[in-house]
Protein backbone atom coordinates (compact mmCIF):
# COMPACT_ATOMS: atom_id res chain seq x y z
CA UNK A 1 0.00 0.00 0.00
CA UNK A 2 2.82 2.40 0.78
CA UNK A 3 5.59 1.12 -1.48
CA UNK A 4 7.36 3.99 -3.21
CA UNK A 5 10.01 3.91 -5.95
CA UNK A 6 12.87 6.42 -6.02
CA UNK A 7 12.73 8.66 -9.10
CA UNK A 8 15.59 11.06 -8.48
CA UNK A 9 16.59 13.14 -5.43
CA UNK A 10 13.71 13.44 -2.93
CA UNK A 11 11.25 12.23 -5.58
CA UNK A 12 9.18 9.07 -5.25
CA UNK A 13 6.41 7.37 -7.21
CA UNK A 14 3.56 5.32 -5.80
CA UNK A 15 0.22 3.90 -6.90
CA UNK A 16 -3.01 2.78 -5.37
CA UNK A 17 -6.07 0.61 -6.02
CA UNK A 18 -9.30 2.14 -7.29
CA UNK A 19 -11.53 3.60 -4.59
CA UNK A 20 -14.91 1.75 -4.51
CA UNK A 21 -16.65 4.91 -5.73
CA UNK A 22 -13.94 5.80 -8.24
CA UNK A 23 -10.52 7.45 -8.11
CA UNK A 24 -7.96 7.09 -5.34
CA UNK A 25 -8.62 6.99 -1.60
CA UNK A 26 -7.42 10.25 -0.06
CA UNK A 27 -6.11 8.53 3.06
CA UNK A 28 -3.68 6.52 0.97
CA UNK A 29 -2.29 9.65 -0.70
CA UNK A 30 -1.81 11.25 2.72
CA UNK A 31 -0.08 8.12 4.02
CA UNK A 32 2.20 7.84 0.98
CA UNK A 33 3.09 11.52 1.28
CA UNK A 34 4.08 10.93 4.92
CA UNK A 35 6.27 8.00 3.96
CA UNK A 36 7.88 9.97 1.13
CA UNK A 37 8.71 12.76 3.59
CA UNK A 38 10.15 10.25 6.06
CA UNK A 39 12.59 8.92 3.45
CA UNK A 40 14.40 12.27 3.66
CA UNK A 41 14.50 12.39 7.48
CA UNK A 42 16.95 10.90 9.96
CA UNK A 43 15.27 7.81 11.55
CA UNK A 44 15.89 9.34 14.99
CA UNK A 45 12.99 11.70 14.20
CA UNK A 46 9.45 10.30 14.24
CA UNK A 47 6.44 11.96 12.59
CA UNK A 48 4.26 13.78 15.11
CA UNK A 49 1.90 15.57 12.70
CA UNK A 50 0.87 15.93 9.08
CA UNK A 51 -1.36 18.59 7.52
CA UNK A 52 -2.66 17.88 4.03
CA UNK A 53 -4.80 19.73 1.48
CA UNK A 54 -6.72 17.74 -1.12
CA UNK A 55 -6.55 19.68 -4.38
CA UNK A 56 -7.93 17.35 -7.07
CA UNK A 57 -9.31 13.79 -7.15
CA UNK A 58 -6.67 11.19 -7.91
CA UNK A 59 -6.76 8.91 -10.96
CA UNK A 60 -6.33 5.23 -10.03
CA UNK A 61 -5.06 4.41 -13.55
CA UNK A 62 -2.03 6.67 -13.12
CA UNK A 63 0.92 6.61 -10.70
CA UNK A 64 1.40 9.44 -8.21
CA UNK A 65 4.66 11.40 -8.06
CA UNK A 66 5.72 12.71 -4.63
CA UNK A 67 8.15 15.62 -4.56
CA UNK A 68 9.73 16.34 -1.17
CA UNK A 69 11.06 19.76 -0.13
CA UNK A 70 13.46 19.77 2.82
CA UNK A 71 12.15 22.85 4.61
CA UNK A 72 14.23 22.59 7.80
CA UNK A 73 16.49 20.24 9.74
CA UNK A 74 16.51 21.26 13.39
CA UNK A 75 17.94 19.75 16.57
CA UNK A 76 14.49 18.79 17.91
CA UNK A 77 12.19 19.09 14.89
CA UNK A 78 12.46 18.46 11.17
CA UNK A 79 9.98 19.83 8.61
CA UNK A 80 9.14 18.61 5.11
CA UNK A 81 6.72 19.73 2.41
CA UNK A 82 5.37 17.18 -0.08
CA UNK A 83 3.51 17.77 -3.34
CA UNK A 84 1.71 14.79 -4.89
CA UNK A 85 1.29 15.14 -8.65
CA UNK A 86 -0.35 13.41 -11.57
CA UNK A 87 -0.64 14.46 -15.22
CA UNK A 88 -3.42 16.91 -14.40
CA UNK A 89 -1.20 18.67 -11.84
CA UNK A 90 -0.94 18.68 -8.05
CA UNK A 91 -3.57 16.51 -6.33
CA UNK A 92 -2.36 17.02 -2.74
CA UNK A 93 0.08 19.10 -0.72
CA UNK A 94 1.24 18.13 2.76
CA UNK A 95 3.35 19.59 5.55
CA UNK A 96 5.00 16.93 7.72
CA UNK A 97 6.74 17.53 11.04
CA UNK A 98 9.08 15.08 12.77
CA UNK A 99 10.39 15.21 16.34
CA UNK A 100 13.35 13.64 18.09
CA UNK A 101 12.08 11.65 21.08
CA UNK A 102 12.25 13.51 24.39
CA UNK A 103 11.12 12.86 27.93
CA UNK A 104 8.18 14.87 29.30
CA UNK A 105 5.16 14.69 31.56
CA UNK A 106 2.03 13.06 30.11
CA UNK A 107 -1.47 14.47 30.64
CA UNK A 108 -4.53 12.81 29.09
CA UNK A 109 -7.67 14.93 29.31
CA UNK A 110 -9.80 13.09 26.73
CA UNK A 111 -11.16 9.70 27.78
CA UNK A 112 -12.31 6.81 25.63
CA UNK A 113 -16.10 6.34 25.54
CA UNK A 114 -17.88 3.28 26.82
CA UNK A 115 -18.74 1.14 23.77
CA UNK A 116 -19.52 -2.51 23.02
CA UNK A 117 -16.63 -4.91 22.61
CA UNK A 118 -15.39 -5.88 19.16
CA UNK A 119 -16.75 -9.44 19.34
CA UNK A 120 -19.94 -10.07 17.42
CA UNK A 121 -19.95 -6.72 15.58
CA UNK A 122 -20.24 -6.93 11.78
CA UNK A 123 -17.39 -5.66 9.61
CA UNK A 124 -18.38 -2.69 7.43
CA UNK A 125 -15.04 -1.85 5.82
CA UNK A 126 -14.99 -0.80 2.16
CA UNK A 127 -11.58 -2.47 1.67
CA UNK A 128 -10.01 -5.83 2.55
CA UNK A 129 -6.95 -3.86 3.70
CA UNK A 130 -8.53 -2.99 7.06
CA UNK A 131 -11.35 -3.96 9.40
CA UNK A 132 -14.02 -1.53 10.60
CA UNK A 133 -16.65 -2.43 13.16
CA UNK A 134 -19.07 0.41 13.81
CA UNK A 135 -20.47 0.65 17.34
CA UNK A 136 -22.81 2.89 19.31
CA UNK A 137 -21.79 4.75 22.42
CA UNK A 138 -23.34 3.34 25.58
CA UNK A 139 -26.38 5.33 26.76
CA UNK A 140 -24.83 5.61 30.22
CA UNK A 141 -21.44 6.76 28.92
CA UNK A 142 -20.02 9.63 30.96
CA UNK A 143 -17.60 10.91 28.28
CA UNK A 144 -19.77 12.99 25.91
CA UNK A 145 -18.13 14.72 22.96
CA UNK A 146 -18.52 18.24 21.66
CA UNK A 147 -20.34 18.27 18.35
CA UNK A 148 -22.95 16.18 16.59
CA UNK A 149 -23.24 13.33 14.11
CA UNK A 150 -20.98 11.11 16.18
CA UNK A 151 -19.45 8.17 14.26
CA UNK A 152 -17.61 5.56 16.33
CA UNK A 153 -15.84 2.43 15.11
CA UNK A 154 -13.18 -0.06 16.05
CA UNK A 155 -10.57 -0.15 13.28
CA UNK A 156 -7.58 -2.41 12.60
CA UNK A 157 -5.18 -3.00 9.72
CA UNK A 158 -5.88 -6.44 8.25
CA UNK A 159 -2.28 -7.49 7.63
CA UNK A 160 0.27 -7.96 10.40
CA UNK A 161 3.04 -5.37 10.46
CA UNK A 162 6.40 -7.13 11.02
CA UNK A 163 7.82 -5.73 14.25
CA UNK A 164 11.38 -6.63 13.28
CA UNK A 165 11.29 -4.19 10.34
CA UNK A 166 13.23 -0.95 11.03
CA UNK A 167 10.36 1.21 9.78
CA UNK A 168 7.55 -0.63 11.60
CA UNK A 169 6.74 2.41 13.74
CA UNK A 170 6.58 4.62 10.65
CA UNK A 171 4.25 2.14 8.92
CA UNK A 172 1.98 2.20 11.99
CA UNK A 173 1.62 5.97 11.62
CA UNK A 174 1.17 5.75 7.86
CA UNK A 175 -1.62 3.26 8.40
CA UNK A 176 -3.26 5.48 10.99
CA UNK A 177 -3.13 8.38 8.53
CA UNK A 178 -4.78 6.07 6.00
CA UNK A 179 -7.56 5.02 8.39
CA UNK A 180 -8.17 8.55 9.67
CA UNK A 181 -9.75 9.59 6.35
CA UNK A 182 -12.63 7.12 6.71
CA UNK A 183 -15.16 8.36 9.30
CA UNK A 184 -15.01 12.17 9.01
CA UNK A 185 -17.46 12.39 6.10
CA UNK A 186 -19.86 10.08 7.95
CA UNK A 187 -19.85 12.36 11.00
CA UNK A 188 -20.47 15.50 8.92
CA UNK A 189 -23.21 13.79 6.93
CA UNK A 190 -24.85 12.52 10.13
CA UNK A 191 -24.88 16.04 11.60
CA UNK A 192 -26.22 17.56 8.39
CA UNK A 193 -29.08 15.07 8.17
CA UNK A 194 -29.96 15.66 11.82
CA UNK A 195 -29.86 19.46 11.91
CA UNK A 196 -30.22 20.78 8.36
CA UNK A 197 -31.91 18.49 5.88
CA UNK A 198 -33.71 15.19 6.09
CA UNK A 199 -32.53 14.13 2.64
CA UNK A 200 -31.61 10.53 1.99
CA UNK A 201 -27.92 9.81 2.62
CA UNK A 202 -27.34 8.89 -1.01
CA UNK A 203 -28.51 12.36 -2.09
CA UNK A 204 -25.47 13.95 -0.42
CA UNK A 205 -21.96 14.03 -1.87
CA UNK A 206 -18.98 14.63 0.40
CA UNK A 207 -15.32 15.26 -0.45
CA UNK A 208 -12.34 15.93 1.83
CA UNK A 209 -10.82 19.41 1.66
CA UNK A 210 -8.02 19.26 4.21
CA UNK A 211 -6.85 16.82 6.82
CA UNK A 212 -4.56 16.96 9.86
CA UNK A 213 -3.29 14.15 12.08
CA UNK A 214 -1.43 14.53 15.38
CA UNK A 215 0.34 11.41 16.68
CA UNK A 216 0.51 11.48 20.47
CA UNK A 217 2.04 8.09 21.24
CA UNK A 218 3.52 5.08 19.43
CA UNK A 219 0.82 2.65 18.34
CA UNK A 220 0.40 -0.69 16.61
CA UNK A 221 -1.98 -0.18 13.70
CA UNK A 222 -2.57 -3.92 13.36
CA UNK A 223 -4.16 -3.87 16.85
CA UNK A 224 -7.72 -2.64 17.33
CA UNK A 225 -8.15 1.10 17.98
CA UNK A 226 -11.34 3.01 18.67
CA UNK A 227 -12.03 6.03 16.43
CA UNK A 228 -14.50 8.53 17.92
CA UNK A 229 -15.46 11.28 15.43
CA UNK A 230 -17.98 14.12 15.61
CA UNK A 231 -18.87 17.19 13.56
CA UNK A 232 -18.04 20.46 15.35
CA UNK A 233 -19.30 23.01 12.81
CA UNK A 234 -21.00 23.34 9.44
CA UNK A 235 -21.05 26.51 7.33
CA UNK A 236 -20.44 27.44 3.71
CA UNK A 237 -20.99 23.83 2.72
CA UNK A 238 -18.01 22.82 4.88
CA UNK A 239 -18.23 20.58 7.92
CA UNK A 240 -15.40 20.25 10.45
CA UNK A 241 -14.98 16.77 11.93
CA UNK A 242 -12.67 15.99 14.86
CA UNK A 243 -11.66 12.45 15.74
CA UNK A 244 -9.92 10.90 18.74
CA UNK A 245 -8.15 7.54 18.55
CA UNK A 246 -7.78 5.25 21.57
CA UNK A 247 -6.10 1.89 22.04
CA UNK A 248 -7.90 -0.93 23.84
CA UNK A 249 -6.50 0.25 27.19
CA UNK A 250 -8.07 3.69 26.68
CA UNK A 251 -4.82 5.50 25.92
CA UNK A 252 -5.30 8.52 23.66
CA UNK A 253 -3.02 7.62 20.73
CA UNK A 254 -3.87 10.30 18.16
CA UNK A 255 -6.21 13.12 17.18
CA UNK A 256 -7.27 14.15 13.69
CA UNK A 257 -9.39 16.87 12.12
CA UNK A 258 -10.86 17.08 8.64
CA UNK A 259 -12.92 19.65 6.77
CA UNK A 260 -15.49 18.04 4.47
CA UNK A 261 -17.34 19.70 1.62
CA UNK A 262 -20.89 18.35 1.65
CA UNK A 263 -23.40 19.09 -1.11
CA UNK A 264 -26.59 17.71 -2.55
CA UNK A 265 -25.97 15.68 -5.67
CA UNK A 266 -27.23 17.44 -8.82
CA UNK A 267 -30.55 16.12 -10.09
Amino acid sequence: MFDLEHHGPDTFVGAGPRYPWGGLYGGQIVAQALRAAAYSVDPAYAPHSIRAYFIRPGDHDEPVRYEVDRIRNGRSFTTRRVVARQAIGAILTAECSFQREEESAEIQTVAAPSVPSIDGVADTSFSPRFHRREVSVDADDVTPRTGSGRAVAWMQVAEEIPRDEPDASLLDRCWLAYLSDDLATDAVRNAYLRHVDGAAREELSGVSLDHTVWFHHPLAADDWHLHDVSCHHFAGGRGLAVGHVFDQDGRHAATYAQEVLLRRRPT
